[in-house]
C-alpha cells in the first residue's frame, strides 16, 4: 500500500513507524509520570495514550494516503489531521478543569495534555530533536518551576469558611481577632440572614435571629498555621453554632 520508491517523501517503513510510536510512548510517559506523582487527574497512562494517539494520527496524516498522491484531482495535506487532534485534545483538557467555588484547578493539567499531543504530532512528523527538547522543557516547567512557584509566589493557602451563628454584636470582632492570632488574612466576607424554625412545629421563630457568615481567607505558609487549629478556635467564638471549611 505504501510507495516503496527510494527517496520518496511519502514512504515510511515499518521500523521507522515503530521507532516513532515508541519515542512518543517514552516522551508522553515521562511527562505523565510527573503528573502521576503530583496526583493529578491526567496521569501516567493518560499522557501516554494522548501522545501515542497523536503520533499515530500524524503518521496517518502524512503517510496513510500515499497511494493517492499521484491521482488526478487529489490534493494531499499532511497537516489536516494534526489540526483536528489539537481541537480534540481541547475537549479532553476541558474535562480536567474544575471550578470549586473558590478557585479553578486543572488548568496546568489541561495545558500539559495539549503539549503532550503536540509532542506526539512532532514525533509522528519526525521532529525528534524538537520533541525531546519540548519534553525536557515541560518536565522542568511542571516539576522545577512548580517548586519555585510554591516557595516564592504561591506561599498562601486559600480557604472558604462557612459559619452559622446567632446574631451578636461582638461576633465579628471576636472572629477577626481569632483570624489575626492565626496569621490569617480575610479577603472577603459575606453575611446572610437565616430564618430560624422550631424543630417540632416547623414554624418560624421570630424572636431569635441567625446569620450565615462566609469567610474567604488566606493562611500564610511561612507561619505553618494549621487550618484545623483555626477552625477549632473559631468554633469557640461566642455565638458560633456550626462551622465548616473547604
Amino acid at each position: 500500500m505504501l510507495l516503496a520508491a527510494v527517496g520518496n517523501p511519502w514512504y515510511i517503513d515499518e521500523i521507522e513507524i515503530l521507532i516513532r510510536l515508541s519515542i512518543a510512548l517514552v516522551l508522553g510517559g515521562i511527562i505523565g509520570f510527573e503528573r502521576e506523582q503530583s496526583n493529578h487527574a491526567a496521569g501516567f497512562r493518560t499522557n501516554i495514550l494522548v501522545c501515542v494517539g497523536a503520533c499515530l494520527l500524524m503518521l496517518l496524516s502524512i503517510y496513510g494516503f500515499s497511494d493517492f498522491v499521484n491521482e488526478i484531482n487529489v490534493r494531499v495535506d499532511p497537516a489536516r489531521l494534526a489540526a483536528a487532534v489539537i481541537t480534540g485534545v481541547g475537549f479532553l483538557g476541558a474535562g480536567t478543569i474544575l471550578y470549586t467555588g473558590k478557585k479553578i484547578s486543572g488548568l496546568t493539567t489541561a495545558a500539559s495534555l495539549w503539549v503532550v499531543a503536540a509532542i506526539g504530532l512532532a514525533v509522528g512528523a519526525g521532529f525528534y530533536f524538537a520533541s525531546i527538547a519540548v519534553m525536557i522543557l515541560v518536565v522542568l516547567t511542571l516539576w522545577l518551576f512548580n517548586k519555585l512557584e510554591a516557595r516564592f509566589i504561591r506561599n498562601k493557602q486559600e480557604y472558604l469558611v462557612n459559619m452559622t451563628c446567632s446574631d451578636q454584636a461582638v461576633l465579628l470582632l471576636h472572629t477577626q481577632q481569632t483570624l489575626d492570632e492565626h496569621h490569617a488574612t480575610l479577603n472577603k466576607m459575606t453575611i446572610e440572614d437565616m430564618p430560624t424554625f422550631d424543630t417540632h412545629t416547623g414554624e418560624r421563630i421570630n424572636g431569635e435571629r441567625q446569620i450565615k457568615v462566609s469567610l474567604h481567607i488566606h493562611i500564610s505558609r511561612k507561619h505553618k498555621e494549621n487550618i484545623v487549629s483555626l477552625i477549632s478556635d473559631l468554633k469557640q467564638v461566642e455565638g458560633v453554632r456550626w462551622i465548616g471549611y473547604e
